[in-house]
């Protein structure tokens, strides 16, 4: 502070987002602090409180723009990891005065329908979002919810990950027929699209991830988290 004023650093930013509740659909204001130098970012319940709700380290934390889902023009979908689960925060501002430098979009969204592990469970319904650098393929109940109900981590071919056009021999998806199998070492997700456009959409997503080269980063994740998901 210098003669009551506050003084940022460079990259510095502090400001009021509007924040939908975990388990319910009202959007909240709620401050937002953006440290660049110890890069982490904080976010407080109350306006003048000491105690943040949250802190998340940036290198951890992912942003992406994502209006439709969020049905605002600045809605924003902040990711990152707490306790072993993916964690979502969505927020809005309303002069779009957002943190661009955070963003990094998913590489494919959208609906599929998915069967369990037996492959004999109904199919259902869920959101799935493939991020790209770190290797996973998220889903959820609903596009909105704050954390994801399983996930699947993509190695490639040489570890023996694939994805393959179509179902299994004996399987038949529910509403949806256009399908998608992806093979790990652990086990196989058989999945439908709405149409034949969004499966080779995810197709050609999907093998884009898997023919990419592994991080040192995505090696120890795929010793560490291997055959996380089952759900």
């Amino acid at each position: 502070m210098a003669d009551g004023e506050t003084i940022s650093l460079p990259g510095n930013r502090e400001g009021f987002l509007w924040k939908r509740g975990r388990d319910n659909s009202q959007f909240l204001r709620r401050r937002f602090v953006l440290l660049a130098r110890e890069g982490l970012l904080k976010y407080y319940t109350k306006e003048g409180g000491k105690n943040p709700k949250a802190v998340i380290s940036i290198k951890d934390l992912n942003a992406t723009f994502q209006t439709e889902k969020i049905g605002h023009p600045h809605g924003l979908q902040i990711t990152y990891r707490r306790d072993g689960h993916i964690r979502n925060l969505f927020v809005y501002h309303e002069s779009g005065k957002l943190v661009p430098f955070l963003t990094r979009n998913y590489l494919k969204q959208g609906f599929m329908e998915k069967t369990g592990p037996k492959q004999r469970e109904p199919f259902k319904k869920r959101w799935f979002a493939l991020d790209c650098h770190e290797r996973r393929l998220l889903y959820y109940k609903n596009p909105l919810d704050a954390f994801e109900q399983g996930q699947v981590f993509l190695g490639n071919k040489e570890q023996g990950y694939e994805v393959y056009e179509d179902l299994p021999k004996g399987i038949r998806g529910n509403r949806w027929k256009a399908g998608l199998t992806i093979v790990t070492p652990e086990r196989r997700y058989v999945l439908t699209c709405p149409n034949e456009k969004e499966q080779q959409e995810w197709l050609e997503s999907l093998r884009g991830v898997l023919s990419s080269p592994l991080t040192l980063l995505n090696r120890l994740t795929a010793s560490t988290e291997s055959g996380r998901s089952s759900r």
